[in-house]
C-alpha cells in the first residue's frame, strides 16, 4: 500500500517519553546506563583479539541475521577488508558514549556516491529515473499544481511506495543545505531499540543504506532506499515531485515514510538545533551525538507505528 507523504509538509510535534531510548546498531558503543544491557557488556576488547572479538560483538547485534549472508560472502571474498573492518569498528565503540569519530565513516560515503552515476543499477533500482518516465510532463505543464497534485497522489496510491508532493520552497530549503550537508545518519525504531540508515544525496536522489552494511561493504554498500525528487515543475507550478523505491527484503513501505519524513524533519525544518544535528554529522564529526539524533525522533513521534506495543502509547 503506498503511503503519501503530502500532509508531513506541515508535521506537528507529539511529544514521548526518552525513558525507552536504547540505540542499537554498530555505532552505539560498549552500553552504559540508559543504553542497557542488550547493547554490549561495557567492557573493551583486548588488544590481541580485536577481529574476533568484533565479529563475536557483530553476530549479537539485533539485526546481523538480516545482514548474515552479505557480511559472510565479504569475510569468504576478502578476509583482510573484513578484520579491518572489524577492528576500526571496535575503535569506534571504545568511544564514549554518545559521541562517534564519523570523519572516515563520510569519507566512504562521499566515494559511494561519486560513484552512484556511473554504475549499473542493483536491487531493482531504476538508473536515471526521469519524471518523464512517470508522467507525461508536456501534457501536464497545461495542468494546474492542484491537478497534478491529484494526479500524482492517484497514480500511486495503489503502489507499495511512498511519494509527495513538496511546496517548491520547502524543496529550495532542503536542497540548499543538501548541497552543504549531503550525508546525514537516521535511526528507524525497532521492538529491541534502534536500526541506524545513512542517507546520502546524490544529485536530486537520496540513497539510504543500513550502516551495518557500510561498515562491513564500505563504497560498494548498496542502496536500500531512494527517493527521487522532481523538480521538473517547480518554477512553473511551485511544486516537487517525490517519489521512492526500495528493496523490500529490508524494508517495508511503514520504514521508508519513517525514512522519508526523517528528511524533512532533519533537512526542512525552522528549527536551528535540529538542522544543527545534520551540520555537526557533516562538518564536526567529532562533536555528533547520535543520541541527539534519537531524541529528535522520540520528540516528533516520528516511527512511533514500527515500534509494535507503543503504536497507541499517547504518553
Amino acid at each position: 500500500m503506498a503511503v503519501p507523504l503530502c500532509q508531513g509538509w506541515g508535521l506537528g510535534v507529539a511529544l514521548r517519553s526518552r525513558a525507552a531510548l536504547r540505540p542499537l546498531g554498530l555505532l552505539a558503543p560498549p552500553a552504559r546506563g540508559v543504553l542497557g544491557p542488550a547493547a554490549g557488556s561495557g567492557t573493551a576488547a583486548g588488544s590481541g583479539t580485536a577481529a574476533g572479538s568484533g565479529q563475536e560483538a557483530l553476530e549479537e547485534n539485533p539485526f546481523y541475521g538480516k545482514y548474515r549472508h552479505k557480511i559472510q560472502e565479504l569475510r569468504r571474498s576478502n578476509p583482510d577488508v573484513f578484520e579491518s573492518r572489524m577492528e576500526k569498528r571496535s575503535e569506534v565503540k571504545k568511544q564514549p558514549v554518545g559521541h562517534s569519530k564519523q570523519g572516515e565513516f563520510i569519507r566512504c560515503m562521499e566515494e559511494k556516491a561519486e560513484g552512484l552515476a556511473s554504475k549499473t543499477s542493483k536491487g531493482g533500482f531504476t538508473k536515471d529515473k526521469t519524471l518523464d518516465s512517470i508522467l507525461n510532463v508536456e501534457m501536464v505543464k497545461e495542468k494546474s499544481a492542484e491537478e497534478i497534485t491529484q494526479i500524482w497522489n492517484q497514480y500511486f496510491s495503489a503502489k507499495d511506495t511512498v511519494y509527495a508532493v513538496i511546496p517548491a520552497d520547502k524543496f529550495d530549503l532542503m536542497w540548499k543545505r543538501a548541497q552543504k550537508c549531503p550525508s546525514f545518519l537516521y535511526a528507524l525504531p525497532r521492538k529491541e531499540g534502534y536500526e541506524f540508515f545513512v542517507g546520502q544525496w546524490s544529485g536530486t536522489e537520496l540513497h539510504f543504506t543500513s550502516l551495518i552494511n557500510v561498515q562491513t561493504q564500505g563504497e560498494t554498500a548498496p542502496s536500500q532506499l531512494v527517493l527521487y525528487h522532481y523538480p521538473d515543475l517547480q518554477k512553473e507550478k511551485g511544486i516537487v515531485l517525490m517519489t521512492a523505491e526500495m528493496d523490500s527484503k529490508f524494508l517495508v513501505v511503514q520504514d521508508a515514510q519513517c525514512l522519508a519524513n526523517q528528511v524533512q524533519l532533519f533537512y526542512a525544518t525552522d528549527r536551528s538545533e535540529t538542522y544543527g544535528l545534520v551540520e555537526t554529522f557533516n562538518h564536526r564529526s567529532s562533536e555528533f551525538k547520535y543520541m541527539a539524533v534519537i531524541a529528535e525522533l522520540e520528540q516528533s513521534g516520528l516511527g512511533r507505528e514500527l515500534r509494535p506495543g507503543q503504536a497507541s502509547d499517547k504518553s
